[in-house]
């Protein structure tokens, strides 16, 4: 199952979610604008390197402060794919938390969330000299946040049947889509050596507890937790209408 968009619309417009799609999308192009060298290069200034960051290894010419690195690895990516499995899931779930929290708290959420989960990851390995890009630890903390005030609410998703034969959507409730992929993370975690593993699956798992226990404290004071998904609303002037043709 992957989750393609959700069906939980909220009033209002989601500017900072957007926002920091466009600024992830931007330093995507400026990655892989420069030179091989040049881009691989960017990864080890702006990406987070546990060893730097606590001081058991040196960054010669850093452009920034190796505790900048925590914020600055937050809009790296390693690639296409990575950066638009991200930037999905903040599409989906990133405008309702936008929305219920305000914009400014919004932002700080995502922020601590983001920091918290590349903690998660550090603390592991502290001396790791592999740097840590991606939005997924900050998105991680949305996804928490989300589970907690919308677990009713309905999530489509995609599913692609082995072997593929027809691509089929449908609906299901938050709590079981975030839940299980709550539970892939914290199983890929415990199955894979952190040195060794692709992913960040422990960033993932500490960004997701973070956004669990920040999001009461972040949403505004009319928005209740385990919020009901909002009804359908049926318009009765399009009751002889068969379908798209009518």
């Amino acid at each position: 199952m992957f989750p393609i968009s959700d069906d939980n619309p909220e009033p209002g417009t989601p500017i900072v979610t957007w926002a920091i799609i466009a600024a992830c999308v931007g330093v995507f192009f400026w990655q892989f604008s420069q030179a091989p060298g040049a881009a691989e290069l960017a990864v080890y200034q702006f990406g987070l390197i546990p060893g730097v960051l606590f001081g058991s290894t040196e960054m010669t010419d850093a452009p920034v402060p190796a505790w900048a690195t925590v914020i600055t690895s937050m809009f790296m990516h390693g690639g296409l794919a990575h950066l638009g499995g991200n930037m999905l899931y903040l599409w989906i779930f990133g405008d309702n938390i936008e929305l219920a929290m305000g914009r400014l708290r919004f932002i700080l959420f995502y922020i601590v969330c983001g920091v918290a989960a590349a903690l998660s990851h550090a603390l592991l390995v502290p001396a790791s000299t592999v740097p840590l890009v991606g939005a997924s630890g900050a998105i991680s903390g949305v996804l928490g946040a989300y589970l907690l005030l919308y677990p009713r609410g309905r999530v489509r998703v995609l599913f692609i049947p082995f072997p593929v034969i027809l691509l089929r959507t449908f609906y299901v409730p938050a709590i079981i889509v975030l839940g299980l992929w709550f539970v892939i993370q914290v199983a890929s975690g415990l199955a894979s050596p952190v040195e060794e593993a692709g992913v960040a699956f422990w960033a993932h798992v500490g960004g997701f507890v973070a956004g669990m226990v920040l999001v009461p404290f972040f949403k505004r004071r009319d928005v209740p937790l385990f919020h009901k998904a909002a009804p359908k609303v049926f318009d009765g002037r399009n009751a002889g209408r068969r379908g798209p043709w009518g």
